[in-house]
């Protein structure tokens, strides 16, 4: 079983989904997962999480490719 490790998180889903893009270019796979509160959807965030071997590569990504 994969060990999935969180690399990026954002209280917007446009920024984690624009992360899961960015790493998907890089043929390292991404999921964003919707960790905010279901009714109102004030707290919480998303998570953008890949496989734990491939974290490190995904943070230096997100560092050096992508401004927000």
């Amino acid at each position: 079983m994969e060990k999935w490790q969180k690399v990026f998180e954002s209280s917007t889903p446009i920024r984690a989904e624009i992360v899961k893009g960015v790493l998907g270019e890089h043929d390292i796979t991404a999921i964003v997962l919707n960790k905010k509160e279901s009714v109102y959807q004030i707290h919480g965030s998303y998570q953008v999480m890949v496989a734990a071997e491939k974290a490190l590569v995904a943070i230096n990504i997100i560092k050096n490719e992508i401004s927000f």
